[in-house]
């Protein structure tokens, strides 16, 4: 994890969690993740097992100029990589294994922004819609944000993470001086409503991640 937002939520994650595989949805404190909250997400499943955006911050809507809440997240992803995106939200909700992305938001007429993306599972039962928290923040916001919209997410790397790696909260950096101030009101929207696993494996770059490697 590279952003600050992103070792924000995470360290949260992991101190809320303590020796359980993940937390529950109410006990993620939006003021503990204030200045994270423009760039998270939080990700609820319906009843087709289909993930969507319950909430999305301001900074992240603002990649797709407009307001994302309700929507598919596989529906952001080029159909290449919805396969990968169905094998990884599997493995969040039933493995309780989080994931850190390195993925490419490219627009209609090509310009491209590098991205991160973390998701985390949130505790969850019976057929309970809130499934994930994350961020998806860029690693430096381009001159057009605001002007044209990311309509096509392309995932270039993937490590997941989990209860089984001991220390790494411990390690993160945090920078809360790098983070935006929320919006007004976001932390109350907030409050409203490298292992192998499954054959995936890391790839530090390339435009294609091999077919047979993945999923």
């Amino acid at each position: 994890m590279k952003h600050p937002s992103s070792q924000a939520v995470y360290a949260h994650w992991n101190e809320r969690r303590g020796t359980r595989a993940a937390p529950e949805r109410a006990e993620i404190d939006p003021a503990a993740i204030r200045r994270a909250l423009g760039d998270t997400i939080i990700l609820a499943a319906d009843f087709v097992e289909t993930w969507r955006f319950r909430l999305a911050g301001t900074r992240v809507c603002a990649l797709f100029n407009r307001e994302i809440k309700g929507e598919s997240l596989a529906a952001l992803w080029r159909e290449e990589d919805q396969k990968t995106l169905a094998t990884l939200t599997e493995t969040i909700t039933v493995e309780k294994t989080g994931a850190v992305m390195g993925l490419v938001g490219r627009t209609d007429d090509g310009a491209e922004v590098d991205l991160e993306m973390l998701m985390l599972p949130l505790a969850h039962t019976g057929h309970a819609r809130i499934r994930g928290l994350g961020v998806l923040a860029p690693s430096s916001p381009p001159y057009w944000l605001g002007s044209k919209p990311v309509t096509e997410l392309r995932l270039m790397a993937l490590r997941h993470i989990g209860p089984d790696i001991d220390g790494l909260a411990a390690g993160l950096t945090l920078a809360p001086a790098q983070v935006p101030e929320p919006a007004e009101g976001e932390t109350a929207a907030l409050h409203d409503g490298g292992r192998r696993r499954h054959g995936f494996v890391v790839y530090s770059g390339g435009r294609e991640i091999p077919p047979e490697k993945v999923g």
